[in-house]
């Protein structure tokens, strides 16, 4: 039997990786592992996990297509903040000129909490999860 424990890394095909890179370190505070040019690849750490920029048009990540006005093929990925100050986080995306959208509980892997909805430079969708009420089933 196979244990799941947690997401390892998430890969990210990425029209213009300098552009992503910046908001996911200087914005959402990952740290820049190491850029690996035979790749076309950027390593994020982001707590244990990682997040993985590939150039669209490099080795890899010509194996697909970048995020696009006629599909994704992700609808987003979820990051667990801590500390989650709703409103400094709402206001440091706003000073960085990125849209805050929904604001409001859901479900996730650790129970219910509220959570932050936006995207990222090239359309991809980012959750940003506050603590979670422990509970093991979704609202009603």
């Amino acid at each position: 039997m196979i244990h799941i424990r947690g997401i390892d890394h998430v890969v990210l095909r990425v029209k213009d990786i300098e552009v992503m890179r910046r908001f996911y370190c200087d914005v959402l505070g990952a740290e820049h592992v190491a850029y690996r040019p035979k790749f076309g690849m950027s390593h994020l750490r982001v707590g244990a996990s990682m997040i993985d920029l590939v150039e669209v048009d490099g080795p890899v990540g010509m194996r697909g297509a970048a995020a696009g006005r006629e599909g994704r093929n992700m609808d987003h990925l979820c990051l667990r903040i801590e500390p989650f100050d709703q409103e400094a986080i709402a206001e440091h995306l706003r000073r960085h000129g990125v849209p805050v959208g929904d604001i409001k509980p859901r479900f996730g892997a650790e129970g219910n909490s509220v959570s932050i909805h936006l995207t990222d430079p090239e359309g991809n969708g980012v959750e940003l999860k506050g603590p979670s009420d422990g509970s093991a089933k979704p609202p009603s």
